[in-house]
């Protein structure tokens, strides 16, 4: 799995010049707020930086690859070890968070999957309490108010339409400042309800669905602005009956995608990606689990989930999230979907922000500098030039 590597070191003087104004960062190619932008430069303070130009009496540290914002993640199961479901406490939440820092990741949304009532509300305590700190940047609800038919590994015996206790703690959530993504199949709401939750401020993500194209597009029309890693967990597309692979892939709205390999063809990705009527509207995530930065097996509802041959399988031999990290999405996106490094960077960075509402992750100025990182120019490896 692709991870940290190693930088030339500094010219002498570095720390002085940072100090005194004078530090430049000389990368290959900057990424910020969605332009990739060859030969620009970062003027680096102390804790900050900010695109800049070079002046005279400045000190440039010449580094090879893309300096971007780190790595925007909206599906993290776990990480470190750690599942979101079974440690839905500030400890928790943090060790994720921490693990998948060593990845690239400098923002995410822990996401709980479908679970015990009592689960969902420690898991929403913590992400209260969690909220801001280690690139904790809102939380992601997948279920339980999905399509047994399309339930995925989730457990039957939680499954359940969308209730009264989800909607108290999305309201506890939102009255907190906590943006909040949630998945939920067409089916499983009563008209009006998603257009109460966008009402809320909730991100509203259709998946683990077997409803009709009709049905998801009247979801649309409420207001739900994203599915869920597109292909997976829905109702696919058939000669007379587009489904909501289909309607998704005609619609306007935000597409999630897993590019492991794994999980989808990256032929029908690609396709995907041409056939969208608006362009820019892709967003990688890693529906990552605890064997990220982690063990190589973890349980889930009582079940052990292992790593086999970069799959994650429970006991039935179903898929149960992915062993992947954002970098390597995103090195697979370049190798295998014809697409441009700025396209890719994208869909790990500048999108999911924009779908969040907190374009500020998409760029460099006025963040920490250790949510700065540098990608390799062939993806392989990211590095961490101030730390984090």
């Amino acid at each position: 799995m692709s991870g940290q590597g190693s930088l030339p070191e500094p010219p002498p003087g570095w720390e002085a010049a940072r100090a005194e104004g004078r530090a430049i960062l000389h990368p290959d190619a900057l990424f910020d707020h969605g332009d990739l932008i060859p030969g620009a430069v970062l003027r680096v303070g102390v804790g900050r930086a900010a695109p800049d130009q070079v002046r005279e009496g400045d000190l440039s540290w010449r580094v090879p690859g893309i300096a971007s914002p780190g790595f925007v993640d909206l599906q993290v199961n776990g990480g470190g070890g750690v599942l979101f479901n079974a440690s839905p406490d500030a400890e928790g939440l943090l060790a994720i968070a921490r693990a998948h820092r060593t990845t690239g990741t400098r923002a995410l949304l822990p996401t709980l999957i479908t679970d015990a009532p009592e689960v969902m509300e420690r898991a929403a305590g913590a992400m209260l309490a969690c909220h801001g700190l280690e690139g904790i940047v809102g939380i992601h609800l997948e279920g339980p108010h999905i399509s047994l038919a399309r339930r995925g590994t989730h457990a039957a015996r939680f499954v359940r339409p969308l209730d009264d206790h989800t909607l108290r703690i999305v309201r506890l959530l939102r009255a907190g400042g906590v943006p909040v993504m949630l998945t939920l199949a067409p089916e499983a709401v009563r008209p009006g309800q998603i257009a109460d939750l966008v009402g809320q401020g909730v991100v509203v993500a259709l998946g683990h669905s077997d409803a009709t194209a009709a049905q998801t597009r009247a979801a649309l029309a409420e207001g739900a602005r994203t599915f869920t890693h597109l292909f997976n967990a829905m109702s696919q597309m058939q000669n007379r009956e587009a489904g909501m692979v289909g309607a998704a892939i005609n619609s306007a709205a935000w597409c999630s995608m897993i590019c492991d390999t794994i999980h989808v063809a990256p032929e029908m990705l690609a396709l995907a990606i041409r056939a969208r009527p608006v362009a820019d509207r892709m967003i990688l995530v890693s529906d990552a689990m605890p064997t990220v930065a982690g063990p190589d097996r973890f349980d889930l509802y009582g079940q052990t989930i292992r790593v086999t041959e970069g799959r994650l399988v429970n006991s039935e031999g179903a898929l149960a999230g992915a062993h992947v990290t954002m970098l390597r999405s995103a090195e697979l996106a370049r190798r295998h979907l014809g697409l441009s490094d700025a396209a890719v960077l994208r869909m790990a960075v500048s999108h999911p922000a924009q779908l969040m509402g907190l374009e500020g992750l998409a760029g460099i100025a006025d963040r920490p500098l250790a949510d700065l990182i540098l990608i390799a120019p062939d993806f392989s490896v990211f590095h961490a030039p101030f730390g984090g």
